[in-house]
């Protein structure tokens, strides 16, 4: 177990949301690793500040199914089976919302996630603030995680008809988001294509829509050092060969950021 493996489950640890087989994984990389013992004394403290500043108060009924939709979106699951009737009972989305993550597979980013909606749903949030945070995409989280991250990085690139693209990357997350405005209205049979561009070669980072011209897209894994970023026009679905067919409307190159 590497160090950012042990991080992941001392974040659930924290919250009292890994499954069995992975406390003991937890508790026996710590013995093995006493260095890493910082991390779990933080991971502790900030979830004692969560449960210590948190009044309980009755929660918006929505919130309970609202804040459990985003944990599964976040963890890459559907729910098969219809949720039960919220209740205002002040403990139901904390005490829900950590069950639910043991249930699937705990990732460090869903620490942040977990932590922010139990505290303002604990402290008593408007319905307005809490619902701004629970309707973020999940790139827009994606972004939130990576400008928090201690080796955030950006690099920005002008469109050739005008408008603007910001790469947002954090090698230790291992996400990359791009955000981008001004981008040109194109046919419904027609989508964007994200690229990392590496020597002579292109590979797809996946595709996305952007209706008002602006967009908030999260690429596929796999970016490497000194990766050029590019986005290209590509017919819907995608590019068919796996290569780019047109000219790329922005390059944003990473070196040397």
């Amino acid at each position: 177990m590497n160090e950012q493996e042990f991080a992941e489950l001392s974040a659930g640890h924290a919250l009292s949301a890994l499954s069995p087989a992975d406390e003991r994984a937890y508790t026996a990389a710590l013995a093995a690793h006493p260095e890493w013992a910082a991390i779990a004394e933080a991971d502790l403290r900030a979830a004692a500040a969560l449960a210590d500043g948190a009044e309980e108060v009755a929660p918006p009924l929505a919130a309970r199914s609202q804040i459990l939709n985003r944990i599964r979106q976040a963890s890459g699951e559907e729910s098969s089976a219809p949720e039960q009737a919220d209740v205002p009972a002040a403990s139901a989305p904390s005490t829900e919302v950590v069950q639910t993550v043991a249930r699937r597979n705990w990732s460090r980013g869903l620490f942040a996630l977990v932590a922010s909606m139990v505290l303002l749903v604990g402290i008593g949030w408007g319905a307005g603030s809490i619902s701004e945070i629970l309707n973020r995409t999940p790139a827009e989280n994606t972004l939130i995680q990576i400008e928090a991250a201690p080796d955030a990085a950006q690099a920005s690139g002008d469109l050739v008809d005008g408008g603007t693209a910001t790469v947002h990357w954090s090698e230790s997350l291992g996400q990359v988001v791009l955000v981008s405005q001004g981008l040109p209205q194109i046919p419904d049979d027609r989508t964007f294509e994200l690229w990392y561009v590496r020597g002579d070669g292109a590979i797809s980072a996946g595709t996305f829509d952007a209706g008002d011209g602006r967009t908030t897209a999260a690429l596929a894994s796999g970016m490497e050092a000194g990766d050029t970023i590019a986005v290209t026009i590509e017919p819907a679905g995608g590019a068919p060969e796996g290569a780019p067919t047109t000219e790329p409307i922005v390059l944003i190159p990473t070196t040397g950021v």
